[in-house]
């Protein structure tokens, strides 16, 4: 277990060597100003995923890569859960120092969730709305965010017009909802869906992002269709984008190597970022 992992998981601030924390609001966050459970953390000792859940303060964790790789662009890492936990290494944290391997500013996003430690004693009708609250919450948060990176930029030596998204599974729904956004102070450059959940057909904006999407072909947990949906969604639009149907790979296989086809993606993700012009090292 990395040091970081180790003090999150005892509930403490880790030391000064750990990532920037800031909150994504002053006070209460917006639209749950009576959430008053308490956020709880637990660490499967089977997959060593820290798993998140309650959360009522979303909170964005800074990953800056070194200075002399650095190359200006960043990126929003949206972790997946159901909209019930964040899998907050395994989508998050991991993924931001893979990012900044390749000289890319990652920033994880904590955000809220639906509260589930009383699920069991909840008809379904009351669990399904609170996973509808807790989606637009969620897209919300993203928002949020998107606009603090922009706002800040200059703090972390970021590009603003080089500011991108990645999210995984309940984080890709979240993602793809960004990138479809006509705010123009949240509109993210570029957009990486990854075995995202899209179950609906939505119009594209004609400044929608380039998106990069990837999916397993045996994905029992979210089909592939989704991502192909939005594919489709953004080839119909006149909109660039890239789609990888790996053969196998499951669902929610994040970073970690499982010796099957999808373990790629993230060189196809090196590659395309590339091509999109992110991985210039800035001039200093």
């Amino acid at each position: 277990m990395s040091r970081f992992l180790f003090f999150l998981f005892l509930g403490v601030v880790p030391p000064a060597a750990g990532p920037q924390v800031i909150p994504l609001y002053p006070g209460q966050a917006p639209g749950s100003e009576s959430w008053d459970w308490a956020e709880q953390s637990l660490i499967d000792p089977t997959t060593g995923i820290l798993r998140l859940s309650n959360v009522t303060r979303p909170t964005l964790s800074v990953f800056l890569p070194e200075t002399e790789r650095a190359t200006g662009a960043g990126m929003l890492v949206v972790p997946g859960g159901a909209f019930r936990i964040l899998a907050f290494n395994h989508e998050g944290t991991e993924v931001a120092e893979w990012l900044n391997s390749i000289g890319v500013a990652a920033f994880v996003l904590k955000y809220r969730v639906m509260r589930s430690d009383d699920l069991a004693q909840l008809p379904r009708q009351v669990q399904q709305a609170r996973m509808k609250e807790a989606m637009g919450l969620g897209v919300a948060d993203t928002l949020t965010a998107m606009r603090i990176l922009r706002s800040r930029a200059s703090e972390w030596r970021l590009d603003p017009a080089r500011i991108g998204i990645v999210g995984f599974s309940a984080g890709g729904y979240i993602t793809a909802n960004v990138a479809l956004t006509d705010d123009e102070s949240a509109r993210p450059a570029f957009a990486a869906p990854i075995y995202a959940y899209f179950p609906e057909e939505r119009p594209v904006p004609a400044a929608a992002p380039p998106l990069f999407l990837v999916h397993a072909a045996d994905d029992r947990t979210v089909p592939a269709e989704h991502s192909l949906r939005l594919f489709q969604m953004w080839r119909r639009a006149g909109r660039p984008a890239e789609l990888h149907v790996f053969q196998g790979g499951g669902h929610g296989f994040g970073m970690r190597s499982k010796g099957l086809p999808a373990d790629g993606w993230t060189a196809r993700l090196r590659d395309w970022l590339a091509a999109q012009g992110m991985l210039t090292v800035a001039r200093r």
